[in-house]
C-alpha cells in the first residue's frame, strides 16, 4: 500500500523557519508530480506548491519567494522549506502524489503547522 508520511510540522514565531519532508514508499516519487498543499480550520485545502518528475517547481502567489520544494530521489522525500513564516501559513501540511499515468492522487496523513504573532 503506497505511503506518503509527513514530517516537520511544529510550532514556530512569525519571521521563522520550518522544513517538511514528506518519506514515500511503494511509490517513486520523482516518477510523478508531488504536491504540498494546505488546509487551514475552516477552509478548503488548497495547493501550495508542485514539482514535476523534470525537477519543475509552481507556487502559488502567497509562497512565492518564501516556500521552496525539492525532491531528495536517492531518499524519495519531498521537502517544502518555509522562510519569512507567517500567521496565515497556520494549517495542516498535506504531501500529495499522483499515480503515474493518471489523475488518482495519493495523500499523506498531514503535518500541522502553526505560526504564532
Amino acid at each position: 500500500q503506497v505511503q506518503l508520511v509527513e514530517s516537520g510540522g511544529d510550532l514556530v514565531q512569525a519571521g521563522g523557519s520550518l522544513r517538511l519532508s514528506c518519506a514515500a514508499s511503494l511509490i517513486t516519487l520523482s516518477f510523478t508530480t508531488n504536491g504540498w498543499y494546505r488546509q487551514a480550520p475552516g477552509k478548503q485545502r488548497e495547493l501550495v506548491a508542485t514539482i514535476s518528475p523534470g525537477g519543475h517547481t509552481n507556487y502559488e502567489d502567497f509562497v512565492k519567494g518564501r516556500f521552496t520544494i525539492s525532491r531528495d530521489n536517492a531518499k524519495n522525500t519531498v521537502h517544502l522549506q518555509m522562510n519569512s513564516l507567517k500567521p496565515e501559513d497556520t494549517a495542516v501540511y498535506y504531501c500529495s502524489a499522483l499515480r503515474p499515468g493518471t489523475n488518482y492522487r495519493y495523500w499523506g496523513q498531514g503535518t500541522q503547522v502553526t505560526v504564532s504573532s
